[in-house]
């Protein structure tokens, strides 16, 4: 066994949760131990109870990876959460299934992070498949404005916008070294020692929302996040719930923006941060219903989600419910 594949000597720990994305997470696996040269790593994969056959076909294929075989699907922040109390190490890395990374990502992250002691969350730059830049790696936390800008349309409008696209911070190529509030889950670099004081992610966010609240719960003691464009990786997005738009999927991901206020908002802002957020919704499902009339094939998909998370509202508007032992 080499120096990259033993635990003993290992100095990163790389956690993958899968769930029924056999082929994907095999690819990201490969991808990563093909691309990592100077790091000595130790793989963890948690396979959230898949019915395709992920479990046994990481077993066979990669005899190095700790795998753990859930008998239940503890969802994107459980799953983690499990693997991380295996980690030894004093870095922890989570990725994504549906990731593939670039030469170096791995080496040139921890490099990264290494260098800047000042901060303890740390991410890269995200592309899709054909190249093209994907922003999702990192984010700015949202304010009354930024979800005043979403919820009238402005963020749509001027994509390309730091002012009026402000929490994906729009004028950003993510070309260069900087700091930021949210790093994406599916590149997450921190340190055990933080990952481990914060007890990881807080369970109530069972799917969406748990790196945010990680994050933002990291930055109220006073650490700081930080992005480097030399650590790149390849990330599809959404691949573990089927990776279209769908009206049970939206109602999670607004389901979690809304506890993430609830949590993380003073209390007199949060009345009016929740009418935004359903103000979005209303909005969007009464753009799609007019879109149809002029073109049903282009838009009856999309007018059918936004309709049904509009009618099907008290699912989310209340948030998650508090998980035992939620932060």
């Amino acid at each position: 066994m080499s120096d990259l594949e033993s635990n003993a000597s290992a100095e990163l720990t790389v956690i993958v949760v899968s769930y029924n994305t056999k082929e994907l997470t095999l690819k990201a696996l490969e991808t990563l131990y093909s691309t990592t040269i100077q790091t000595r790593i130790h793989v963890i994969v948690l396979d959230n109870c898949s019915s395709d056959g992920s479990g046994d076909a990481i077993e066979k294929g990669y005899s190095s990876v700790e795998l753990i075989k859930s008998r239940e699907n503890l969802g994107f922040a459980g799953g983690n959460n499990v693997a991380a109390e295996r980690a030894q190490t004093d870095w922890i890395l989570l990725l994504n299934p549906d990731t593939e990374c670039h030469i170096g990502a791995i080496d040139n992250l921890l490099a990264f992070a290494k260098a800047h002691p000042q901060a303890q969350i740390f991410g890269g730059r995200t592309v899709f498949p054909d190249g093209s830049l994907n922003i999702a790696s990192c984010w700015r936390k949202s304010s009354m404005w930024s979800l005043f800008c979403s919820a009238f349309g402005l963020t749509l409008m001027f994509k390309s916008s730091d002012f009026f696209n402000a929490e994906a911070m729009g004028a950003w190529q993510r070309n260069s070294v900087r700091e930021v509030d949210i790093v994406s889950g599916c590149f997450f670099l921190t340190t055990k020692k933080l990952w481990d004081q914060l007890k990881g992610f807080d369970p109530t966010f069972y799917m969406y929302g748990e790196e945010t609240d990680f994050c933002l719960r990291a930055k109220k003691l006073g650490h700081k996040l930080m992005i480097t464009p030399d650590a790149e990786i390849m990330h599809l997005v959404g691949a573990s719930t089927g990776g279209k738009v769908n009206a049970a999927k939206t109602k999670m991901v607004y389901g979690a923006k809304v506890t993430l206020i609830r949590k993380h908002w003073p209390k007199a802002t949060q009345p009016l941060g929740r009418f935004l957020l359903k103000t979005a919704v209303f909005n969007r499902a009464l753009a799609y219903k007019a879109a149809r009339f002029l073109d049903e094939e282009r838009f009856a998909k999309q007018a059918e989600n936004w309709g049904r998370v509009w009618s099907e509202r008290k699912d989310w508007t209340g948030g998650f419910p508090d998980r035992l032992g939620s932060k």
